[in-house]
């Protein structure tokens, strides 16, 4: 078997666990959000001491070099390595144990034939020092999952492979830049530990194999145990959205009251119809009361919404939730209002102003302080910034339970 052949073999291995893999995608049964996509990043950058894990495993290694025939040995793998996203990973590790190869010829290597094949076992010791670049393709493409059973990642590795002679024997040593790819598959058991099956491919320099030249190789297959240190689960970034303060509310309400308007034509179209239905069959009475329940919950939604541009017209000023001041915004709203209303409300006799406070929140007697304090608080703007009499003034408050608390809030002015 020369190295074509031990090519082949690692490629076989390598499409039977990427076929292996693949079936982990089919393990989402709790990774996709309310429309079915699998649910990818962005996720929060982890601490130094997150995310890493220690893994030890065995196996055996199949060396191959023109002119040899490979023997299988021992194979010993001691990895340490750090998670910085969920699919992607680096790892340093170590390699080795010993090799061996078949060969018509003696050597330092080996210099006994075997009387039943009548070949030298060319053997040697090997230590292999590499650092891997880590993708797992799991959480790459099937979304992040803590607790999917089976991830599939490939990798590539480089590093420095050392040959040397085994004790007793002629000295002999060699060290060669080496590289390949490798496919790690890592079964959960439990938060904290995983079952590890890794194929390892390498190439180098076939001086290490007691001078000889051209490409070496070499396949290993090991099965081993992973323990994670540290946090080991992800945390998704959440995005958040800022509402602009500049927003020209008062085009929005009117876009929504003009699409409002158009339901309401269109849903009243559709009730007619219903209506004509139901005077030839009964039967479909049940149909047009959901209908109209329908129709007048859009009706209350218009409604809300047309309070909501009256008070942004001006004679309604809101407040937020638990405050007696007004916003910066709304202020600037008060002084336009009393600006262009000034001369009418210098003529009445009486301005009503009245506070309000909503009955979702806190509790009455504290809703009702608060409409009081609303309304105060605008009688004095009035009294001490625009110059009225607070005489003429008439003052009321009350809680509102209405759809939408944030109506509720407020300070009307009347004349």
């Amino acid at each position: 078997m020369k190295l074509k052949t031990i090519a082949i073999a690692a490629f076989a291995f390598v499409a039977m666990a990427a076929m292996n893999g693949t079936s982990a995608f089919a393990q989402e049964n709790g990774n996709r959000d309310e429309n079915g996509k699998v649910v990818r990043g962005p996720y929060l950058t982890n601490k130094f001491g997150d995310n890493w894990f220690i893994g030890v495993a065995g196996g055996i290694n199949l060396f191959g070099d023109g002119g040899y025939t490979p023997a299988v040995t021992p194979a010993l793998d001691i990895d340490f390595g750090k998670w910085f996203t969920p699919a992607v990973g680096v790892r340093v590790g170590y390699q080795g144990l010993t090799g061996a190869e078949w060969s018509k010829t003696s050597s330092v290597l080996g210099a006994h034939p075997d009387f039943e094949s009548g070949k030298y076992k060319q053997r040697f010791g090997f230590a292999y020092v590499h650092a891997d670049a880590l993708w797992n393709v799991s959480h790459a493409w099937g979304g992040y999952k803590e607790t999917r059973f089976w991830n599939f990642v490939p990798y590539a590795h480089a590093g420095f492979l050392r040959t040397y002679q085994r004790e007793g024997e002629e000295k002999y040593g060699d060290s060669e830049f080496a590289a390949g790819v490798g496919l790690l598959n890592v079964m959960r058991l439990c938060k904290r530990l995983d079952l590890t099956l890794d194929v390892r491919g390498l190439l180098m320099n076939g001086r290490h194999h007691e001078g000889q030249g051209g490409v070496s190789g070499a396949i290993s297959a090991t099965v081993g145990l992973s323990v994670n240190i540290g946090k080991t689960n992800w945390t998704r970034a959440s995005s958040v959205k800022n509402a602009s303060a500049n927003v020209d509310a008062s085009k929005e309400a009117a876009a929504a009251i003009e699409a409002a308007n158009k339901a309401l034509e269109e849903a009243q179209k559709a009730l007619a119809a219903k209506k004509e239905q139901l005077a030839k069959a009964n039967e479909a009475n049940k149909a047009l009361q959901a209908e109209n329940d329908a129709l007048k919950n859009r009706a209350a939604d218009v409604k809300e919404v047309v309070k909501y541009v009256e008070g942004l017209a001006g004679d309604a000023f809101y407040f937020d939730i638990a405050k007696t001041t007004l916003s910066d915004s709304e202020l600037a709203r008060l002084n336009e209002y009393v600006k262009n209303n000034e001369a009418e409300l210098k003529k009445v006799e009486k301005i009503s102003i009245t506070g309000s406070a909503d009955t979702k929140t806190g509790s009455i007697e504290f809703n009702k302080k608060i409409a009081a304090n609303r309304v105060e608080y605008v009688k004095n703007l009035l009294v001490k910034k625009y110059g009225f009499s607070a005489d003429k003034i008439a003052v009321r408050s009350s809680l509102v339970d209405s759809t939408n608390p944030a109506l509720d809030r407020a300070v009307v002015i009347s004349f």
